[in-house]
């Protein structure tokens, strides 16, 4: 797909659906689903403030099924009251002739028995226990624990548990969804070899890791009806977020992304190095990293992570991507399309209220038409 654009240009994205422009609002979690992570009418005036006619917004991770949790408030798609909670926010989103994918989400050993169904064992690719902290329900953080390696039929039953929350997604009136396969989450925990300790047909050599990956991607493609264009993947390479690790990066995600050329995705979301989960690395290259697999991937390439304005738009008109996904400084301004559009100033992100569960920080940023008639008033 490369070729001379820029950020403003339409892009076909699929055979289903065609996007007025490149700019794309990333997943971003916000902890806002307080009543059983049931998708509420906060969450719906979110997505609202942020539609913009023939622009691509992907949800927050949403989770697949109750073993998919890890996080406090954070919404499910595996009930049909989740299912009923987004068709509101869907038609919000439509309303404003907005194009909204879901992202798809198992956060694997990232959790705690807090979170999972009768206490039991966060579930992962092997019994690695990760280095990191998780905050419960009650706000006290604590270790995660050592995860319990999934079954045969475990690793069924989350494939079909993709493949459903694909099909309520799109019964919910969602144009795709997004399977989240990085940040040390599931998907990821299966692809890298310092979580993945298998010696069975899902661990070992670089083929036996990704097919877990490979797998969930036809379930979602099943589970949308068959139509490949509404599916899209997301992968960190060099990610290190979740105690990850990977012996050989570059030969993994090639691998990766040479199989998946074969579907014929929506596109594939790559986040740059630069950005640990959801904070900047402070040595981290600005070099183009994801060249290789730039190279390597035939259809619609999507990045994120550090990107303003100027810096996208040469991503795009060189050719090194054909979407770049923007999360801070898009949840900081729900009109950052007209704003990049026109180059008008920007509003400051808050990081403190990321993950707060109020309207603070979340819907009440200002457009820049109030923060114009604010400035006339008190002038």
């Amino acid at each position: 797909m490369v070729g001379k654009a820029s950020l403003f240009a339409p892009l076909r994205l699929s055979p289903q659906i065609t996007l007025a422009h490149r700019i794309v609002m990333a997943p971003l979690t916000r902890n806002r689903a307080i009543d059983a992570n049931i998708p509420n009418e906060l969450m719906a005036k979110y997505y609202e403030q942020r539609s913009n006619e023939g622009g691509l917004i992907i949800t927050e991770g949403t989770a697949i099924s109750k073993y998919g949790h890890g996080y406090a408030n954070v919404p499910g798609i595996y009930t049909d009251e989740m299912e009923d909670g987004w068709k509101k926010i869907v038609k919000r989103v439509h309303a404003k002739k907005g194009i909204f994918f879901m992202q798809l989400w198992h956060v694997g050993r990232q959790s705690h028995p807090a979170f999972m169904p009768n206490n039991e064992l966060p579930h992962s690719a092997s019994a690695v226990q990760p280095n990191t902290n998780v905050y419960l329900p009650t706000g006290k953080m604590e270790k995660a624990p050592t995860p319990h390696a999934m079954t045969i039929d475990e690793i069924r039953r989350t494939l079909n548990d993709y493949k459903e929350a694909a099909r309520r997604a799109r019964r919910a009136g969602f144009d795709g969804v997004e399977l989240h396969g990085a940040n040390g989450y599931l998907i990821d925990q299966f692809l890298q070899d310092g979580t993945n300790k298998r010696t069975d047909a899902y661990g070992g050599s670089i083929e036996n890791r990704a097919r877990f990956a490979i797998e969930a991607i036809e379930a979602a493609i099943e589970g949308v009806g068959g139509e490949a264009g509404r599916v899209g993947i997301r992968f960190a390479p060099w990610g290190t977020f979740g105690d990850m690790s990977e012996s050989n990066t570059e030969a993994l995600f090639s691998y990766v992304l040479e199989k998946v050329n074969k579907f014929n995705l929506a596109y594939v979301h790559l986040v740059e190095p630069r950005i640990n989960g959801n904070q900047d690395k402070s040595d981290a290259s600005h070099a183009r990293e994801l060249q290789p697999f730039r190279d390597i991937y035939k259809g619609n390439f999507m990045v994120a992570g550090g990107y303003l304005k100027e810096n996208a738009n040469e991503a795009i008109q060189s050719g090194y991507a054909d979407l770049v996904a923007f999360g801070r400084w898009y949840l900081a301004n729900p009109d950052f399309v007209e704003r990049l559009r026109k180059d008008l100033p920007l509003n400051k992100y808050h990081r403190p209220t990321f993950y707060t569960n109020g309207a603070e920080g979340y819907v009440d940023y200002p457009f820049f038409e109030e923060v114009k008639q604010v400035g006339v008033q008190s002038s």
